[in-house]
Order: C-alpha cells, then structure tokens, then sequence
C-alpha cells in the first residue's frame, strides 16, 4: 500500500468555527499522521500522510468543512517525510 503525504490549505470561513478539531477528529478516524494549524492570513494549513485511499477521504472531508464553516478554496502541495519526524498520529501545530 503506498504512503501519500499532502499538505493543504484551505480558505473561506476556517478559524473560529472548529475547523482544526473537525480535521482532528477526521484524521483520527482515518489513521492519518500529521497535523493542522491556524495560519496567521486567516487560513488553516494541514499535513497528512497514510494510505492513498484514507488521504483522499481526508481532503474531501477538509473541503466540506464543519457546519459553521464555508470552504472558498483548498491547495494541494506535495508533503515531505521529513516534514512528519518524530511524530505519530494527528495533531494540533501551533499558528504560523
């Protein structure tokens, strides 16, 4: 099974509205490595890595958003594994 690793950001009504726990909970669900933050522009940035199939629900997800949040764009960019050392599960990064 081969790994992907993406990171992403997405736009449009992301802080305030539990968008980084919505990701939180999703990539736990789905076994993914990682983490999410809070970017200072007002966006929310994520790195994810695991099975192909388990990163593409995952951006899916990400691109609906929780109820109170409206998703205006998401970017894909590719992921590095040294982007991911030391560290197992997904968490919440620090804002940037």
């Amino acid at each position: 099974m081969s790994r992907r690793i993406v990171r992403f950001f997405v736009t449009g009504r992301v802080q305030g509205v539990g968008f980084r726990d919505f990701l939180l909970r999703e990539a736990n669900a789905l076994a993914l490595d990682g983490w999410t933050r809070n970017r200072a522009d007002g966006s929310v940035e994520a790195l994810a890595a695991g099975p192909e199939a388990a990163v593409a629900a995952f951006i899916e997800a990400a691109r609906r958003g929780p109820s109170a949040s409206r998703v205006d764009n998401l970017r894909e960019a590719p992921g590095e594994e040294s982007e991911l050392a030391g560290l197992e599960g997904f968490t919440m990064a620090a804002t940037a």
